[in-house]
């Protein structure tokens, strides 16, 4: 019985990913941007892990663990673009 929540949450977690991936897939194909896949599908495997974790922590919720998998999957982003780095500037000395 505790498998099957892990694995049902795990799984809603995952379907929370794949919104929130297929929405940035969406808006990638809209303005012709190139598609990183192997990044999509390592943040799909990590909203896994979070509906897991959100899934055991509150007694399993069902929209808990889509809403953990699809917030969980932003926040990975906004860190991740936090710390890329695009462009250096340097002030140049008068």
């Amino acid at each position: 019985m505790i498998d099957n929540i892990i694995v049902l949450s795990g799984a809603l977690g995952m379907v929370g990913g794949i919104i929130r991936g297929s929405i940035g897939l969406f808006k990638s194909l809209a303005v012709k941007r190139k598609i990183y896949w192997p990044y999509w599908l390592v943040t799909v495997v990590i909203s896994g892990l979070i509906g897991i974790l959100t899934g055991i922590v509150f007694s399993f919720d069902p929209r808990l663990s889509i809403l953990a998998g699809y917030a969980g999957t932003d926040i990975l982003e906004g860190v991740y673009k936090s710390f890329k780095v695009d462009k250096v500037y340097v002030k140049s000395a008068k």
